[in-house]
């Protein structure tokens, strides 16, 4: 894609001082992206790169152009846009943008470099990076718009029973939870160039695409905590094997497809966490929440998807006996969820009123996502730190 091309070339020839197209292509090459010199010829000319003196080598390199700086900018982003988003639909007062996977990001600074001044329904997850996270707090914050973070599991009633089941008192103070999901083999493979699969595009790979609606749905229910510490791990054997996925998924994995973690919480709550898009057993484990005066399992899908594998059970001792209750299941269309999503969010922007999902607590889902990636890269726990919030 040339979008994705063309941001490669700008950091190429940010990190390196390249003098030539020939140059130019081989790294691109070396980076993955095949491309001939006429294509990088094209590159150039729309990326409005100019030949520069470097001061170290006294060779001319390539730069971005320095006059009218601002308009380049602008026109650059204009191009990303172009390339990233795939349909616009506007639905009463609210425009409904559709990207390609992974680029959300991409487009969501595109439209708050050209100053649209609009309010915000982002798709999980925030952001790839934790820093990302905490600079849109801060523009959200600066410009009094809303933001809003597209977890629609939040909208079934049978989500939402966890929640109250919690603040119901029932199980006491929580102190232990285990939480997770994940596919016997799921890696989403597409046709449209493969880019959840891919560093440069998606970023992270299960830890953000499905992992974030693990630790969302039992993190809402106990009111976010902040986290503390994590010490996690990440693998990405199935992406890389050419046994399981073929030689092309092989070559383009450059993501993770399993993510285990041990979180501290504060409140003195400990996370149990792990979740997966290939692995040689059905799941993971279900989800429990264990408290002082009660227990709570949450049995886990087939193919985790946001959801819930069956109907709930809740344990308690009623005068000394040991009490199992198994809690009946909502009927709902899961496809319904999308609609609610985007209607809550259309009333918040009409009444001006609170975020449906905010950034305050999706702050501390991107964090511990960060944590574990992070920790898996030093080989050991590491602290989380907002700042800010």
């Amino acid at each position: 894609m040339k979008f994705q091309r063309q941001a490669k070339i700008l950091e190429l020839i940010d990190r390196f001082e390249i003098e030539t197209q020939e140059e130019l292509t081989d790294h691109l090459r070396a980076v993955g992206y095949s491309t001939t010199q006429a294509t990088v010829s094209r590159d150039i000319k729309e990326l409005r790169l100019i030949k520069s003196l470097s001061t170290e080598t006294g060779k001319y390199k390539y730069t971005a152009a320095a006059a009218g700086a601002a308009d380049s900018f602008t026109t650059r982003l204009r191009n990303i846009f172009r390339e990233c988003v795939t349909d616009i639909d506007a639905a009463q007062n609210m425009v409904v943008i559709k990207t390609l996977p992974g680029l959300g990001q991409a487009a969501a600074m595109a439209i708050d470099a050209m100053r649209a001044g609009a309010d915000v329904l982002l798709e999980k997850p925030m952001s790839v990076t934790l820093e990302e996270a905490i600079e849109m707090m801060r523009v959200e914050k600066e410009t009094g718009k809303i933001l809003s973070i597209g977890f629609q599991p939040r909208f079934s009633k049978n989500m939402q029973q966890i929640k109250k089941i919690v603040d119901s008192g029932v199980l006491g103070k929580i102190y232990y939870i285990q939480t997770g999901g994940g596919r016997r083999r799921g890696i989403p493979l597409r046709a449209d160039g493969n880019t959840f699969i891919r560093r440069e595009t998606a970023g992270i790979g299960a830890l953000g695409d499905i992992g974030c609606y693990s630790l969302d749905m039992v993190l809402h229910a106990i009111g976010y905590p902040r986290p503390l510490s994590v010490d996690g791990c990440v693998s990405d054997y199935f992406g890389k094997s050419e046994e399981y996925y073929g030689k092309e998924c092989a070559s383009l994995f450059g993501v993770d497809d399993f993510g285990a973690a041990f979180i501290r919480l504060e409140g003195g709550v400990v996370l149990d966490f792990r979740i997966a898009w290939a692995m040689n057993i059905d799941s993971p484990g279900d989800t429990i929440l264990l408290g002082t005066r009660g227990g709570l399992r949450i049995p886990a899908t087939d193919c985790w998807n946001g959801s819930i594998g069956g109907p709930m059970t809740l344990y308690t001792e009623i005068a000394g006996q040991q009490v199992e209750t198994k809690l009946p299941m909502f009927e709902e269309d899961p496809y319904s969820f999308f609609e609610q999503k985007i209607r809550s969010f259309l009333d918040a922007v009409k009444t001006r009123g609170p975020a449906p999902v905010p950034t305050s607590e999706i702050i501390y889902n991107q964090a511990i996502i960060d944590g574990v990636s992070r920790s898996a890269a030093a080989g050991h726990a590491v602290t989380i730190e907002v700042p800010g919030v």
